[in-house]
């Protein structure tokens, strides 16, 4: 058989294993999302990069805890966008994600402020989901005759009390506010128990955000096991985000299909790192100059979920208390999650969504049923307050992003849509029959 006779034959079984290895990756794509690869791109969360060689692009704030630096990038993937944004998204002087400085001042009596606070699930609400919440607020004659004005004051990782500090801030230095929109109850199941594993007090900032600056502040708590686990992280973190970005520019299902299983399996050692490291133990902290508070008592597991939920509520009263002394109005909303929950997973959505290893299972499973008798009983019943565990429960569409909390766009419109029609039954100035 000649040269050019046998490059021939390669070249056709080339060309055939590259049609099969497409048409499969074709066919697996669609079967996990329902959609064809041409057409639809999946949605894939960037872990934020370090910024100019520095360990963190974190700081600490000294009212709210930790923070962004401002100026940092915030790039959500195209396909969880409708349309693009204005402009690149960063945070702002105050290190929430905005394209405003903050306070913002009203320029027109007819601008209605609304503010949304929470964690991560809040931030990502702010750039994905709200407009979709605008959108149904302006299907009543009160919100339509004003012209809507939605700011972030939602943070990665924040839990009650930062939400309250943060609101009593803002209003203290002259932001306006019409309608405060709190959503949160994850942080504070998930977050606070860790809290509570490692010393710190539950009323304290998330340990997982905070250990990290304590160790860069006073490097004697950084143990040669924290300073390996940083680097392994972000070498993860790097690698999470080359796939991410080469499976949003390849043109190719197959290609795609290798690309997607070495991002999970990137992604997956970057998350057993982060927990790994939050489970790591510090040197001791006594001649830090940043202080937190241990634990003011010991808790039993019973106990440590009840005292998380009656501080969360007492919280979102007060929240409540500072906007009505200003004819402000205010809506707490308990977000929904994966792992206290009645929705049936598909197994592609199942692997995504749920982890035995994710440090936040273990907090959402015991703490919600807490936060909900929480939000049953005393003062919070005063509340405007919405329990949304069951929003996802008949979508059969992917929700969740990863196997923290964070949802698809599909999900953020889902809490949109639930976060209008209640607010639009609820309590307020907007609804005639309760107007007061």
């Amino acid at each position: 058989m000649s040269v050019v006779r046998i490059l021939r034959v390669v070249a056709v079984n080339v060309a055939v294993f590259c049609v099969l290895a497409e048409g499969l990756g074709l066919l697996l794509y669609y079967n996990e999302t329902g959609r064809l690869f041409y057409t639809y791109g999946k949605p894939y969360e960037p872990i934020e990069a370090r910024r100019e060689g520095r360990l963190t692009g974190e700081g600490l704030h000294p009212y709210f805890g930790p923070t962004h630096r401002a100026g940092a990038r915030f790039d959500i993937p195209d396909s969880m966008l409708e349309s693009p944004p204005p402009a690149r998204l960063t945070t702002n002087n105050f290190g929430f994600v905005a394209l405003q400085d903050y306070p913002v001042v009203k320029t027109s009596p007819r601008q209605y402020v609304i503010g949304i606070f929470g964690g991560s699930v809040g931030v990502w609400f702010c750039q994905i989901g709200v407009s979709h919440l605008l959108d149904g607020l302006r299907r009543n004659t009160y919100f339509r005759e004003r012209e809507l004005v939605p700011l972030c004051f939602s943070h990665e990782g924040y839990k009650q009390p930062q939400q309250l500090l943060v609101l009593a801030y803002f209003l203290s230095i002259g932001q306006p506010l019409d309608l405060v929109v709190n959503i949160d109850g994850f942080n504070e199941v998930a977050l606070s128990s860790l809290n509570d594993q490692h010393g710190l007090d539950i009323s304290m900032p998330s340990v997982m955000h905070l250990d990290p600056l304590i160790n860069l502040i006073n490097q004697s708590t950084l143990t040669p096991e924290k300073l390996q686990s940083l680097a392994a992280i972000g070498t993860y973190q790097q690698r999470v985000n080359d796939l991410i970005a080469r499976m949003q520019q390849t043109h190719s299902a197959a290609v795609d299909f290798v690309l997607q299983r070495l991002h999970k399996s990137a992604l997956n050692s970057y998350r057993q790192e982060v927990s790994r490291f939050a489970s790591l133990p510090s040197n001791a902290a006594a001649d830090s100059v940043l202080i937190p508070t241990p634990k003011v008592r010991q808790r039993d597991k019973p106990a440590l979920f009840e005292d998380i939920a009656r501080g969360w509520a007492e919280s979102s009263v007060m929240m409540q208390g500072l906007l009505r002394a200003r004819g402000a109005s205010y809506v707490h909303v308990l977000q929904p999650n994966q792992y206290f929950t009645t929705r049936a997973f598909t197994p592609d959505e199942g692997r995504v969504a749920r982890s035995d290893a994710s440090p936040f299972k273990a907090g959402a499973e015991a703490g919600y049923p807490a936060l909900i008798r929480a939000s049953q009983a005393g003062a919070l019943k005063a509340v405007n307050f919405f329990s949304g565990v069951e929003v996802f429960d008949g979508e059969r569409a992917p929700v969740y992003i990863d196997d923290c909390c964070h949802y698809t766009l599909r999900g953020n419109q889902l809490l949109a849509a639930f976060m209008a029609r209640q607010i639009l039954d609820s309590k307020g100035p907007w609804n005639a029959s309760t107007a007061r």
